[in-house]
């Protein structure tokens, strides 16, 4: 992991296509080393979460080479590796598991991205009308220790179809439901890593399943 916070610090100073092909092996190297710490990781999550059994990390990961036709930040390369762990992959409509290593930061994230409106209107109803159940899950004194703080940006007022005065305004203003914690890059730099960042995952598992649930009932 040394060699990859290494690596990744020289990509953000020379993120362009030249320098990236003089180092190309370089590259290739650490990212299967990535592949292997990240299956490890997986197989640590699958003791708890057995939808993960036969996934392959593989299958969970972000390519390097950024899509730039839609980003304002045009440098070829993102400076980070990343996966989304899920049943399926990175490819997936469903809340899941998130990972980050990169030069500027390192995160694990756990919940639903919320792209689709209508999912994200579909979730609100139901933390809603299951709001006790939702707080039990998502503010235990261990979430609350390591990850206090809910995902993204918030709206400034209430949803359409919900009061300004809302008892749970403070869910209902939410536009993704996931909680992420940022680590030093000494916690990855440690050996076991994987083992303690299935740790922290796991207690976000009962808002991975509560989520789920909601997006398929």
């Amino acid at each position: 992991m040394k060699d990859l916070y290494n690596f990744l610090d020289q990509l953000a100073e020379n993120n362009n296509r030249e320098w990236f092909a003089a180092h190309k092996a370089e590259y290739e190297r650490l990212r299967a080393i990535w592949i292997s710490d990240l299956q490890k990781l997986i197989d640590c999550m699958a003791i708890y979460d057995r939808s993960l059994a036969h996934v392959e990390a593989k299958d969970c990961l972000y390519r390097i080479y950024r899509d730039t036709r839609f980003s304002p930040d045009k440098t070829p390369y993102k400076t980070y590796f990343s996966a989304l762990i899920t049943p399926t992959g990175r490819h997936s409509d469903r809340a899941g598991y998130y990972i980050h290593v990169g030069h500027e930061e390192s995160v694990i994230y756990a919940g639903y991205w919320c792209s689709d409106n209508k999912i994200l209107k579909k979730l609100r109803k139901a933390i809603i009308d299951n709001v006790e159940e939702f707080r039990q899950i998502t503010e235990t004194p261990d979430i609350l220790k390591y990850f206090p703080h809910w995902y993204g940006p918030q709206l400034k007022t209430a949803p359409s179809g919900y009061a300004r005065n809302h008892p749970d305004i403070d869910l209902l203003r939410l536009t993704q439901y996931g909680k992420e914690m940022t680590l030093p890059r000494k916690f990855f730099t440690t050996a076991g890593w994987q083992q303690k960042v299935a740790e922290r995952l796991e207690l976000l598992k009962p808002l991975i399943d509560f989520l789920n649930y909601s997006i398929d009932e």
